[in-house]
């Protein structure tokens, strides 16, 4: 996973994240991004960042989609694991814990893996 915690979620901070990604990530790979639907993913300078880097694709989540329960899982992890029982006295040592669990989760990170076949899955419906 890479991360950036910004105070603001605007199109300049997501294009910060894409340069972000661009150098963390190896030349020739295709960058598949997973993004919600917000005005920042959309707007004009980043549609054209993206037209100069076809490496770089944006697949957007449906509302109430099963990714958004993936990312929501991870940021559970995130409080599960740094956050929760800790007092912490400023945004910054928010941003030192965030920071910390993302390096040790990165060191043995492995992915979500669904094990529920797509028939169970139908029957709770």
């Amino acid at each position: 996973m890479i991360s950036r915690v910004r105070e603001h979620h605007r199109y300049q901070e997501f294009q910060d994240f894409l340069r972000q990604v661009g150098k963390q990530t190896p030349p020739d790979l295709d960058r598949r991004l997973i993004v919600h639907n917000h005005v920042p993913h959309k707007h004009g300078k980043v549609k054209a960042r993206l037209a100069r880097n076809p490496l770089f694709h944006l697949d957007f989540t449906p509302t109430f989609s099963s990714w958004l329960n993936q990312i929501e899982r991870r940021f559970a992890l995130v409080t599960e694991r740094a956050i929760r029982r800790n007092s912490l006295t400023s945004v910054r040592e928010l941003k030192q814990r965030f920071d910390l669990f993302m390096q040790r989760h990165n060191a043995d990170a492995s992915p979500f893996q669904c094990v529920a076949t797509a028939d169970s899955i139908l029957q709770r419906s």
